[in-house]
C-alpha cells in the first residue's frame, strides 16, 4: 500500500502512540536474531507477476529466471500471491493487497503446484523467495469475515471499516484480539511448510503492533532459522522483528536533488544522521522505484529525469540493500496500472548492463556488503555541494564512488589519503588506474565514477 496514506481514525493514532512508547526502550537494543548469511551480499528484486508477462502466471514468469540470474539478483520478492477479493473490488482485477484467503494461491497466477514448482526452480538456481504478506487488513469477502467476524475492527454500528478511507476495497483487522495473532501466524507458517518460501515482505508493517511481529518472527524462526523479514516501513523500532526496513528517506532525497531542491551535501548529512537512528547491522532497502512509487508517484524518468541512471548506480554502492522493481532493467517508462492488466514492455536498455555490473560488484566486493558485513561510508570533502564522494572498505576490498549530482559540468579536486590506491574502473573493462592523494576530475552532468579493488 502507499506509505503516504494515513489512518483517519483517532483510535489508530492512539494505538500507534502507545506502540511507539512501548517500543522506545528497544530502539537501540540488539536484535535477538541474526540475518541469514545468504542475505549479506544480496540484491532484492520485486516481482509483479500480473504485469511481468502477457500471461501473467507463475509458469510464464519462471522462464525469466535465467535473465534475472544474469542480472545478479538474489532475493525474489513476489507481490501477494493470494486470491484477490471480489466484493468492493477496485478496477477489473483488483488490488493484490485485498486478500481473500491467506492459505490459497491466486488462480489467475496458476495452481499451488505451479507456485511450488516456481519456488523449487528458483532455489535450484540459487535464488531465495519471499512473498508479500498483508497482515493489516483483508478483502471484504475474506473467508474470516464469516468464520471469525470478531477478527475485524467495527464502528459504533457494528459495521466493518477500512483502515484508511481511500482503501475502500479492504477492511481493518483488530489486533486487540489475540486469537487473530494465532491464526495469522499459522497462515504465515503454512507458506513456509507447504511451499518452502524464505521469508516475507510485510505490508504497512507499522500499522500492525510490533509485539505481533516479534512473536511471529520467533515462531517462524523455529520452523526456518534463516527466515528473512522485510518491513514496508522506515520506523527503527521494527528492527526488533525485521531484517530490513524501507529507506524512504533516501528516495525522497533523490527526488529532491533531481528537482534542484537538495544537493549532494544532503546525502552525506543523511547517512551521518542514519547512524544515530539505526544500528550498524540494520538493513535499509534502497531504491529508486517500487510498485507504489511507479504507479502513484511516477516513473523514475518522471521523478528523476536525467538522473535516473545515476541514482540507480548510487543505490548499488551506498550502505543498504538495493531493490530493483520489475522492468527497471528494461528502462520501464510507464506507470503500470494497479488494478488492471498492463504488461511490461521488455525492450533493450543500457540499464540492464549497468545493473548487472553494479550487482556483481556488490556480490563480490565485501566493501559493499549489507550491514556489518560491509564497509562504512567514509565521505571525502569535495568542496562542492554538487559532488558526492566516498570510500567503503572491508577486508582489503575497497570501493571509491564519485557522483556529480547536478545537471551541470563540474570540475573538482579531491584531496584525501583515502583515495591513494590502484583500482579497476567498473564501467571501463581492463581500465586499471593509479590514484594519488590528490586528483582532479571533470564530470559531465549526472556523471559517476566507480573504482574498486
Amino acid at each position: 500500500m502507499n506509505h503516504k496514506l494515513r489512518r483517519s481514525s483517532i483510535l489508530f493514532f492512539t494505538s500507534l502512540l502507545i506502540l511507539h512508547l512501548t517500543s522506545l526502550n528497544s530502539v537501540c537494543g540488539q536484535s535477538e536474531f541474526n540475518h541469514p548469511q545468504w542475505s549479506r551480499n544480496a540484491v532484492i528484486y520485486e516481482v509483479n507477476i500480473r504485469q511481468y508477462t502477457p500471461e501473467g502466471t507463475f509458469k510464464a514468469f519462471e522462464k525469466h529466471l535465467p535473465e534475472l540470474k544474469k542480472l545478479g539478483v538474489d532475493i525474489l520478492w513476489l507481490m501477494p500471491v493470494n486470491p484477490i477479493g471480489e466484493l468492493n473490488r477496485k478496477g477489473t482485477l483488483g488490488s493484490y493487497y485485498s486478500v481473500k484467503d491467506y492459505k490459497a494461491v491466486n488462480p489467475e497466477f496458476g495452481t499451488p503446484e505451479d507456485f511450488k514448482n516456481l519456488v523449487s526452480k528458483a532455489h535450484s538456481m540459487g535464488f531465495h523467495v519471499i512473498i508479500d504478506w498483508v497482515a493489516n487488513h483483508t478483502s471484504w469477502d475474506n473467508v474470516w469475515v464469516k468464520s471469525h467476524p470478531d477478527f475485524y475492527t467495527k464502528d459504533a454500528n457494528g459495521n466493518f471499516v477500512p483502515p484508511v478511507a481511500d482503501w475502500s476495497d479492504v477492511i481493518d483487522l483488530n489486533y486487540n484480539n489475540k486469537e487473530l495473532w494465532k491464526y495469522m501466524i499459522n497462515a504465515m507458517e503454512y507458506w513456509i511448510k507447504e511451499f518452502n518460501i524464505d521469508g516475507f515482505r510485510c505490508d504497512v508493517a507499522a500499522m500492525v503492533p510490533t509485539e505481533f511481529w516479534i512473536e511471529a518472527r520467533k515462531e517462524l524462526t523455529e520452523i526456518k532459522p534463516d527466515i528473512f523479514m522485510l518491513a514496508e516501513a522506515s520506523e527503527n523500532y521494527l528492527h526488533q522483528a525485521f531484517d530490513m526496513t524501507y529507506n524512504w528517506q533516501l528516495k525522497d532525497l533523490m527526488n529532491s536533488i533531481a528537482k534542484g531542491e537538495k544537493n549532494a551535501a544532503d546525502i552525506e548529512a543523511y547517512f551521518e544522521n542514519e547512524k544515530k537512528d539505526y544500528k550498524s547491522d540494520d538493513y535499509r532497502m534502497v531504491f529508486t522505484s517500487n510498485h507504489d512509487e511507479n504507479t502513484w508517484n511516477g516513473t523514475v524518468y518522471e521523478r528523476l529525469d536525467g538522473a535516473a541512471e545515476t541514482f540507480a548506480v548510487l543505490c548499488g554502492v551506498v550502505k543498504g540493500m538495493p531493490l530493483i522493481y520489475s522492468g527497471q532493467e528494461a528502462g520501464l517508462n510507464k506507470r503500470l496500472r494497479f488494478f488492471d492488466k498492463d504488461t511490461i514492455d521488455w525492450k533493450p536498455s543500457p540499464l540492464r548492463k549497468i545493473y548487472t555490473e553494479i550487482n556483481n560488484l556488490k556480490k563480490n566486493n565485501k566493501a559493499l556488503w549489507n550491514g556489518n558485513a560491509g564497509g562504512d561510508m567514509q565521505f571525502i570533502d569535495t568542496g562542492n555541494d554538487s559532488i558526492l564522494a566516498f570510500i567503503r572498505e572491508k577486508d582489503n576490498n575497497k570501493v571509491l564512488a564519485i557522483f556529480n549530482l547536478s545537471p551541470a559540468i563540474q570540475k573538482i579536486n579531491l584531496s584525501s589519503p583515502l583515495i591513494s590506491d590502484e583500482y579497476s574502473n567498473l564501467f571501463e573493462p581492463d581500465g586499471k588506474v593509479q590514484l594519488s592523494n590528490k586528483e582532479e576530475f571533470l564530470l559531465n552532468p549526472w556523471q559517476y565514477k566507480i573504482y574498486f579493488k
